[in-house]
């Protein structure tokens, strides 16, 4: 068995060999790092690298994604189906070895990191997973869920507000199955990290209500061994562990220092380094005995075998469990009977002729649906008798409650979002989460990278636009519906009453293939009457709301609480001889991937007069309406007024509609 340190050593040479075949790329970190690294992953990591889907495995997250090429040398190493080809084209176009990991692309990544601090937070995501679906499944001494989340970060992770929020919360929850290393090297892209950086943060996680391991030596390996011996041995808190650490370590005239950072060592360092570390090997080169000693096919399937069999008894002891188990972990499909269900109560809703504001006509939404997907786990940061995220059947988790269907977030708009993304990652849930619409901008990076990864999460914006009245510009969104639209990937649904709502909330728990944003209103709007066919339109993302005789002379197009004003417009005009259509768009981004057939039927292209109505920026919606159409929108910073007030300051009204429509004809 070669030593610890030859095995560390060939995550140093890959690491360095790629970043300077790409001419481009991060070896301080990897290098820095890959001792911890193989303790963690030889000694301690249940995985499975012919199964990286494996529900009970140890779940391991780079959030210092920058180093992102320590994690393709250990997936590459310990088995996965990352070959060595696949290193040699890192950071290429198309390649399984992007700049940062990303999720989808490479076997064994659990999550996209990058943006320092978000990968901590999913990994306090990932850890809540595992303690909610611990405390829903496991029975006795049948233990089906027991694994943890490790976690890499460095100093630019412990800089970014993000980690202070997640951390925080993740101390509080008492997520003992979570631990994180800190690779105290201290240096960023900058420099030496003492001119900007002098935290106690030993203190600062103990004062989080974690346990802390200080004073770890980064590269000895019986001093990492230790430390993660004590850390598993702490059931009721969250462990960090500081790790003292060289960046590029072994490179004789780079390491310690920024230089080796952010770039290629070049031939002549990389030369020095592999006379400094005795690795005689070509580049991209590793000796049979070294991938033997890494080889984790053989023990991953051994211990998910072992798990099967654990399986086994527990279906055989709680058979309705284990298939509530197989349904949401291991297929994650909904329940059979879902459909029906959402479309009975989506048909109750057109029967209720209700003038209540969306976001309360969501929590119905919530209430109605939570009952049917023990999956759902909601929550709000902070607000939520004004979101009214709160149902029923909800039950908070604490640090003592691990069997809840719900998390109070606390002010940590950007942490909730990005734990939620955490625990869509695991597995065995559907999280939403929710905020004022305003306060999306706090969140703004984890909602993109919801859409980047393709993931279900589902974020949730009440007070959608000036509607909501006397808390004034502060709280009164204006560009954010349109700029929430403009992310790919995204759907953004703005729905205008009862209906459309639990179409919303249906669709978004359907769409596995990324995210969805619900965006609510503070004020109460009036219903629709609609047929079945519209109804089934809503789910096209735009659809004829009401109709006239023969071809129309003009369309209105709107969503959310405006589409009251565009019907009430429509009536004025229709009641004056003039032919109209209201479209309702709750989706603007589901109507774009529609045929050009069903967007022709509903927005021919030969009516003469568009208007487009909508509270908020007005630019989106020209290419709706065309340069010959008007829009009524608003371009500034609201006021602190009662919501009709505001209305009428702005001009969104039914008069101004009609205004618009009549100087085209």
């Amino acid at each position: 068995m070669p030593a610890r340190r030859e095995l560390a050593n060939a995550i140093r040479a890959l690491s360095m060999d790629a970043v300077q075949k790409a001419n481009s790329g991060h070896p301080g970190a990897p290098m820095g790092m890959a001792d911890i690294a193989e303790v963690l992953w030889n000694d301690f990591m249940h995985h499975n690298p012919a199964n990286p889907a494996w529900p009970n495995r140890d779940r391991f997250v780079l959030s210092n994604g920058h180093g992102s090429m320590l994690i393709y040398s250990l997936l590459h190493l310990t088995g996965y189906d990352l070959g060595i080809e696949d290193l040699k084209q890192f950071r290429q176009l198309h390649s399984r070895t992007p700049g940062h990991p990303e999720y989808g692309y490479t076997p064994g990544v659990e999550t996209t990191t990058g943006p320092l601090g978000q990968g901590i937070t999913n990994a306090v995501g990932m850890a809540i997973a595992e303690k909610m679906l611990a405390g829903q499944f496991n029975r006795d001494s049948h233990k089906i869920v027991d694994h943890y989340t490790y976690v890499f970060m460095g100093d630019g992770c412990m800089m970014e507000g993000i980690s202070h929020e997640a951390c925080s919360l993740a101390g509080t929850l008492g997520l003992g199955k979570l631990i994180a290393f800190w690779d105290d090297n201290g240096i960023s892209i900058d420099g030496h990290v003492e001119g900007w950086f002098t935290d106690d943060t030993p203190k600062r996680f103990e004062a989080y209500g974690w346990h802390v391991v200080r004073g770890v030596d980064g590269h000895d390996s019986e001093a990492i061994k230790k430390a993660l011996q004590e850390a598993r041995s702490v059931n009721d808190k969250p462990t960090l562990i500081c790790t003292k650490t060289v960046i590029g370590y072994g490179a004789p005239n780079l390491c310690g220092s920024h230089d080796c950072h952010g770039a290629p060592l070049g031939n002549d360092e990389i030369a020095a380094t592999r006379e400094n570390l005795g690795w005689n090997h070509a580049p991209f080169t590793v000796p049979d005995e070294i991938y033997a000693g890494w080889n984790a096919r053989d023990k991953g399937a051994k211990a998910e075998a072992a798990w099967a069999e654990k399986f086994a008894k527990y279906q055989a002891a709680f058979p309705d469990l284990a298939a509530e188990f197989e349904r949401r972990v291991i297929k994650g499909e909904l329940p059979s009977n879902w459909a029906a269900k959402a479309k009975e109560f989506v048909a109750a809703c057109n029967t209720k002729a209700e003038k209540i504001a969306t976001r309360k006509a969501s929590q119905n939404a919530i209430s109605a649906f939570a009952p049917l997907l023990p999956e759902i786990v909601g929550g709000s940061a902070d607000l939520a008798g004004s979101n009214l995220t709160l149902w029923k059947e909800a039950k908070g988790i604490s640090n003592t409650v691990s069997d809840g269907n719900y998390i109070y977030y606390g002010v940590r708009e950007f942490a909730m979002s990005a734990i939620m993304n955490g625990i869509t990652l695991h597995g065995g849930f559907i999280p939403f989460g929710a905020t004022f619409l305003t306060f999306s901008d706090y969140a703004r990076n984890a909602v993109r990278m919801a859409a980047l990864m393709k993931i279900r999460s589902i974020f949730v914006y009440t007070h959608d636009s000036i509607g909501l009245g006397e808390d004034g510009p502060t709280h009164q969104p204006i560009e954010h519906v349109a700029s929430l639209r403009i992310i790919p990937q995204m759907h953004v649904w703005r729905p205008c009453d009862t209906v459309e709502s639990a179409v919303a909330w249906q669709s978004a728990i359907e769409r596995k293939e990324g995210p969805s944003t619900l965006i609510f209103s503070r004020q109460a709007l009036a219903p629709n009457p609609r047929n079945d066919q519209q109804i089934a339109d809503i789910r096209r993302g735009g659809y004829t709301l009401v109709d006239c005789q023969g071809a129309p002379q003009a369309i209105i197009i709107s969503t959310g609480s405006e589409v009251e004003i565009a019907v009430a417009a429509a009536k004025t005009l229709s009641d004056s001889g003039v032919k109209v259509r209201v479209v309702s768009m709750p989706c603007t981004n589901i109507f774009d991937a529609q045929d050009a057939a069903y967007k022709e039927s509903v927005l021919p292209k030969n009516v003469k007069a568009r208007v487009a109505i909508e509270a908020g920026v007005s630019e989106y919606w020209v290419r709706f309406v065309g340069d010959q159409g008007k829009v009524i929108g608003i371009n500034r910073f609201g006021e602190s007024a009662p919501a009709p007030l505001l209305y009428k300051e702005f001009g969104f009204t039914a008069e101004n509609v009609v205004k618009a429509v009549r100087e085209q004809l």
